[in-house]
């Protein structure tokens, strides 16, 4: 069997997107930098990055994947083989079958079980208790997020709040984060959207929603 096949297969299509050569191409695919990412093939995170976490690098894994017949199986299938057969705890084993599915193109980018999950975050300079109040409070809300309508299920203050987007099919999930006294961060993450064109049109509007909030705040 051809050696290091899916591996070479990813570093060609991003070769396709960007028009590098096959060495750029490979080694921005390692350190996981990539294009848009509904506009072709990522690796959830470096090769430095997986390799600590499992002891081998992606173009490794792409070998073992694929000498196994990974391509013919179910996602739970090969993330129980990485966990059982290799000793990778179940992230980590998620992370490998991921970038794998992707690179055979059986998994887009931002795609889940669910359907399509996109996030955007955002360093803000007010206490975390603020920045949380302006998600869960809604006359705060409508201030940055005038046009989107979320129906709060359950939020733990200041931790994290659980959102029905408007359309009642998907989700959104907030996470706070206390960085100092006069600083906190925010991750959104929008998840069950339906397609590729969805994710990356929610994705574009998370990151701008977010980006006028700070501005607000810090206003």
């Amino acid at each position: 069997m051809t050696r290091q096949r899916s591996f070479k297969r990813l570093v060609r299509a991003r070769m396709e997107k960007t028009g590098e050569s096959y060495t750029a191409a490979r080694a921005m695919l390692l350190a996981a930098e990539g294009p848009k990412a509904t506009e072709g093939p990522a690796l959830p995170m470096s090769n430095e990055a997986i390799r600590r976490r499992t002891g081998r690098g992606w173009e490794e894994w792409f070998d073992l994947l694929d000498e196994w017949g990974a391509e013919e199986r179910p996602h739970r299938d090969i993330a129980r083989w990485v966990a059982e057969e290799h000793g990778i705890e179940g992230w980590s084993a998620q992370a490998v079958t991921v970038g794998y599915e992707r690179a055979r193109k059986l998994r887009a980018v931002g795609q889940h079980a669910g359907g399509f999950a996109v996030s955007a975050s955002k360093t803000v300079a007010v206490p975390v208790d603020r920045l949380y109040d302006a998600f869960v409070e809604e006359s705060l809300r409508l201030q940055w997020l005038p046009d989107g309508e979320l129906r709060e299920r359950t939020a733990t203050r200041p931790k994290s709040a659980r959102f029905d987007w408007a359309d009642g099919d998907t989700r959104v999930i907030v996470g706070f984060m206390e960085k100092g006294a006069r600083k906190s961060a925010v991750a959104v993450q929008h998840e069950r959207l339906p397609d590729a064109e969805a994710a990356e049109r929610m994705k574009a509007y998370w990151r701008e929603r977010v980006g006028t909030l700070k501005e607000l705040l810090e206003g």
